[in-house]
């Protein structure tokens, strides 16, 4: 959703125009997040009067510079260097320090405009100016509260009640107390919000400070050490490290891939933390509701094991045909290390003999939402077979919104490439209360599914940029392949089930290479399927999630109308559809439900259907015989594995159809790639 980045040089001096680029480009990285408007902040000269305010400040200085633009950000950065021209700033200025903030809005209260835009101000002056990530769910209340002491307000988000409560609660302290620092301001409007939240401050009344300060949504530090004497070394106390006075540049972000550029070194802010910028240190408090007084904290930078590469298209066109592309490689990476002695060894479920707990469970449940809830569908077959466990879907916001029973006897297993899906948040919240066993699977380290279930997995599938999610999807479903081979591990009458499906999974990278071969193929095929208004995908067994996974993707980003079935349901509904114009999908490679899909094939052919049959290598007479259908074939694997083979097909036509539909793929409308709202 929200995207936040912020960038503070200290002791190293940075003109105007470095700093709007390093903004700018911060936001250009958390583009892929979705959003519809954004804004920046950052000072103006000392002796200018060129703020965004006219009205005398109440402080020394001038008011802070703010640009605020809906639309793409290309918009902003025209919009500001229009802007500047007008008021004469000099970009060329330069600073020793200077704390700047950005942001990316999804709107959520308030349409897309300027007004509607982060940075929020406290008012006339920008005493205090927040960026926000997440919903405050009391604003309500707040802001009648603020307004009956005299506030105004502009926009109609949730966010602009907190500058003012963080301008009102400076003011009451300054009659009443005198001076008052920066965290203190910040530590009582936490405790006056509720919802979840990352937030930066700004405030022209803390020049070069910046602070920081989450619940429920991520936020993270990074630290470039300038001197470079730290490069290489093992880091401790991140205030240690930082409180030395020498050349640094600090940022916030709320993804690593807008800090991977610019430093390795970085800490995930946990819940109920501040973070606060100040002379070039970083000092972290730990807030809580019933202490009066916050308790410092001592916390490591980690290092980042991410190359700027990944977060780059390199020669491809779009993102998202990047990553269809990188598979070969995600899955190998997926797979490193956890093949081992013809078993699978899984790190983050051996700690405190997590295997053993999940083998005495009543019930698997997979939670999840999307494309994620997909994957975990494609295993769930290969789960119980290989386990002996019974497994339940369950899709987040329905779980939810059902209060749906969850034991404490139950391993609950979280899918969410992003770890910050909202909806899975909450239902993680449930089962945490619940008692059930908590497993986490996501592709973001420190992400708040990471942190916050008892155990897990990373699929490691690299950064993944494009909206439409595709070898995150892939790598899901080998996790998870891999999860049941761990759990099932200890059952010998599934043994050699076990070797198969293990030398499979080494071989699999190879075969994706192989189907990735079928490119130019998919593009003729979405040619073809260009005017068409809807598709149907038809699957069964382990693809029917294949079904659902293809139907997504096209609605996603080629904006189609499409359906994913399951084709034993074909004759309850469905086939009153089937006419020679409408275009349908049918996934029949050999599986225990491959006859089946003969069947439905004849069915369809008879009803003079409009059919693409997705197939195994050698399949085409078999599935096919008169030669009226369309026919791809694939390579056939391991029956639980081909899924992962079977879906690049259909996203490689999403992929096309997009493209010569002329609509943005990385980027679909609407869509989001962190949904962190419910």
């Amino acid at each position: 959703m929200c995207g936040i980045f912020a960038y503070l040089n200290y002791n190293v001096s940075r003109e105007r125009r470095y700093i709007l680029e390093v903004l700018f480009n911060g936001l250009r990285r958390l583009e892929y997040r979705g959003y519809d408007s954004s804004g920046i902040a950052l000072d103006a000269d000392a002796t200018s009067a060129c703020g965004s305010s006219a009205a005398a400040p109440a402080y020394a200085g001038a008011a802070p510079l703010v640009f605020r633009q809906e639309g793409k950000i290309e918009n902003l950065v025209r919009s500001v260097y229009s802007e500047v021209d007008e008021k004469d700033v000099n970009l060329d200025t330069a600073f020793n320090v200077h704390a700047g903030i950005a942001h990316t809005r999804w709107a959520t209260h308030g349409v897309p405009a300027p007004r509607n835009s982060h940075p929020q101000s406290s008012g006339a002056g920008d005493e205090f100016l927040v960026v926000h990530n997440g919903i405050i769910t009391n604003y309500e209340v707040l802001k009648e509260t603020l307004i009956r002491h005299g506030f105004t307000f502009e926009s109609d988000t949730d966010t602009e009640v907190i500058p003012k409560l963080a301008k009102f609660v400076f003011d009451k302290a300054h009659d009443e107390e005198g001076d008052v620092t920066f965290s203190q301001v910040v530590m009582e409007v936490m405790r006056q919000l509720e919802g979840a939240y990352a937030l930066i401050f700004k405030s022209p009344h803390y020049p070069n400070e910046l602070i920081a300060c989450k619940r429920g949504s991520t936020l993270i530090l990074g630290v470039n050490e300038l001197s470079g004497e730290n490069s290489g070394k093992p880091f401790h106390d991140v205030k240690t490290l930082t409180a030395n006075g020498k050349p640094k540049e600090l940022f916030f972000s709320s993804d690593l891939c807008a800090i991977v550029e610019h430093t390795k070194n970085y800490l995930v802010i946990e819940d109920n933390e501040i973070v606060h910028i100040k002379d070039g240190s970083v000092s972290i408090l730990k807030f809580g509701h019933d202490k009066e007084k916050p308790a410092s904290v001592q916390r490591a930078l980690s290092v980042l094991e991410m190359e700027v590469e990944q977060i780059k298209k390199g020669s491809y066109d779009h993102f998202m045909q990047k990553e269809i592309h990188e598979q070969p490689h995600s899955l190998t990476t997926t797979m490193r290390g956890r093949l081992k002695d013809s078993g699978v060894l899984l790190g983050g479920l051996k700690e405190k003999e997590y295997l053993k707990t999940i083998r005495r469970s009543r019930r698997v449940v997979f939670i999840g939402c999307g494309t994620s809830y997909n994957a975990a569908l494609a295993a769930r077959p290969i789960v119980e077979e290989l386990t002996g466990i019974p497994v339940t879907m369950e899709v987040a916001s329905d779980l939810l919104d059902r209060q749906g029973p969850i034991y404490r006897e139950d391993t609950a297993v979280f899918v969410s490439q992003s770890g910050e899906t909202a909806d899975t948040l909450l239902a993680l919240d449930y089962a945490l209360e619940n008692g059930a066993l908590c497993v986490g699977i996501t592709n973001t380290v420190g992400s708040t599914l990471s942190r916050r279930t008892h155990c897990g997995v990373h699929i490691n599938a690299g950064c993944e940029i494009g909206v439409a999610s595709t070898k995150a999807y892939t790598s899901q479903i080998v996790v998870m392949v891999m999860l049941a081979l761990a759990v099932g591990s200890d059952q010998i009458s599934t043994q050699a089930r076990r070797q198969t499906i293990i030398s499979g999974l080494s071989s699999l990278p190879s075969n994706v290479s192989e189907v990735l071969k079928l490119d130019s193929e998919m593009k003729e095929l979405a040619s073809s399927l260009i005017d068409s208004e809807s598709l149907l995908v038809f699957g069964r067994g382990y693809n029917y999630a294949t079904a659902l996974e293809g139907a997504l993707k096209v609605k996603e980003v080629a904006l189609m109308h499409s359906e994913g079935m399951l084709a034993g349901e074909m004759k309850h509904g469905p086939l009153a559809l089937v006419d020679e114009n409408l275009p349908i999908i049918v996934i029949a490679t050999r599986d225990a439900c491959f006859s089946k899909q003969q069947s439905v094939i004849q069915q369809l052919l008879s009803r003079k259907g409009r059919l693409i049959v997705l197939c195994s290598k050698g399949d085409t007479s078999a599935v096919c015989p008169s030669g009226s259908c369309r026919v791809i074939e694939v390579p056939e694997v391991a029956d639980c594995l081909q899924p992962v083979i079977n879906i690049i097909p259909l996203q490689l036509l999403s992929y096309h159809l997009t493209v010569l539909r002329g609509f943005d793929v990385d980027q679909p409308r609407n869509l989001a790639k962190s949904v962190t709202t419910q």
